[in-house]
Parts: structure tokens; sequence; C-alpha cells
């Protein structure tokens, strides 16, 4: 298949990282169907291999959460044995998932740097988001995880803090989980004094699925219970408003300025 062979290594196997998109499966990408159709491995977390259709040839390697580089190894393990291997992550593999995390396991192993290896994007769940929601995301933004598990809440609150003085449209990533909900706590905090009661907050749960649920608030109105795990929030910049059922940010930044 041309997405992922490479001619010029036919003893050897692949490694594809492919993102399965935010969860619909009309959003998984033709070039990523490709790769798992041609599979003889899918690596990844437990949820995300659930979505991975089962068949003869073909055999599962489901692992925790928090074992990105064990699965990383484990995948240019077998690639180096000749097996056809996909690594999946939701949305997009280089957006807070795998793709970093193997090209880390690659540092110091010439023996697998050799290897045929292709990042296939996918539909992220922050762009699914923006798009259910209108065009929030439609000046300059940035994306941030508010998970602390690979780095500190001080840091969390350092890049929100600066990302907000600039005026940037914000989207946040993993905002709030039983274990940890005092981060979302501080950072709607944070916001509100930076960005004024004013300012649109919208939360996007579970997009392109059956439980999705959109709901755009000032963050006057916004509470912390508002998101979880599969929630991602868009704060608007300035300029960012309401038409109709929708919410866009103006492309420039002078229309903005003057309005």
């Amino acid at each position: 298949m041309s997405t992922v062979t490479n001619p010029s290594q036919p003893e050897h196997g692949w490694l594809c990282i492919a993102g399965l998109g935010p969860g619909d499966e009309s959003l998984v990408t033709p070039a990523v169907s490709e790769a798992l159709a041609q599979a003889t491995d899918v690596v990844g977390y437990i949820p995300y291999v659930a979505r991975v259709l089962a068949r003869p040839g073909l055999t599962l390697h489901a692992s925790d959460n928090r074992v990105e580089m064990d699965r990383a190894r484990a995948a240019l393990a077998l690639a180096a044995t000749g097996h056809k291997v996909v690594v999946v992550s939701s949305g997009d593999p280089g957006v807070f998932a795998m793709a970093a995390a193997v090209f880390e396991a690659l540092e110091g192993q010439p023996h697998w740097q050799e290897l045929d290896i292709r990042v296939l994007p996918g539909i992220t769940a922050m762009l699914a988001a923006a798009a259910k929601a209108g065009a929030p995301l439609g000046h300059d933004f940035c994306a941030i995880n508010l998970s602390d598990n690979l780095k500190p809440a001080s840091l969390i609150e350092a890049r929100v803090r600066a990302a907000a003085g600039a005026d940037f449209a914000m989207a946040f990533y993993n905002p709030r989980s039983a274990s940890r909900p005092d981060t979302f706590v501080r950072v709607l905090a944070l916001l509100l004094k930076i960005c004024g009661p004013d300012r649109l907050i919208t939360f996007a749960r579970a997009v392109s699925t059956p439980e999705e649920r959109i709901r755009t608030v000032t963050l006057a109105q916004a509470r912390p219970d508002m998101a979880d795990m599969r929630t991602i929030v868009i704060v608007g910049n300035a300029a960012t408003r309401q038409v109709g059922r929708f919410v866009y940010t103006p492309r420039s930044a002078l229309a903005a300025a003057s309005s």
C-alpha cells in the first residue's frame, strides 16, 4: 500500500502511528483505514485499541494509559522483526499522543531508526469540537493539556496565564478528572481574572459520539463540573462572539480591534 510500504526495505515490517479521530468512524481518514487493513499488529491504549475491529491475522496489543514508552518500544520491536504495526491514538497522533513517544523511544537506538516509520494524521478532538461550535479558533490559538501527569501544575498555570495575557483563543485537553479536580478550578479562576466575566467558553463533550454535548457560556457562568476527561474546553479571545447558535473568532485582528 502506498501509504505504508517501502520497496527499498522489503525484508522489514513497518510502523504507522495513526490517529483514529475524535470518535465517529466516518472521521477516520482513508489512509488510516488502509493501514489498519494491512496491519498484523495494533498497539495502543485500551479504549483506542477497542475501536479497532478484530479480524483473523491481526493481533491487538492493549495497554494502560501510563506506559507510553513501553508501548512505543514494543511496537518498534515488533516492526523490527517484520510485523506491520499500527500504533493508534485518538484524534491526531502528534497532539498529546503517541507520535512523540515513538520518536523519543528511537533516541539512542540506531537499529530502529532505519525502520519504515510513518505518521498518519487524524482529526483532533480540538478541531472537531471547534467545528461543532462554529469557528472559535478562527484566529491565533494555542492548545494546552491540563493534565499534570507529565508536567507540574505550576507550569500549566504559567502557560495559561501567558496565553490568556497574549489574547490567544485556547483549547484545553484533559481539563478535569476525579483524581485532580482542583487544577481546572484554578484555571477557571485565572481565566476569569485575566479575561473578564464576559469571555466566551465552550464545553464540548464526547464530540462525534452519541453522548455529544456542546455548551457555550461566559466565564462568569462557567463551573468546573461542566468539564471532564471527555471534554474539550475552548476559550475565545477578546473578539470571539456568538452569531445565532454559533461561536466564531474573526480572522482579522485589525477588524477585531476596531469592532
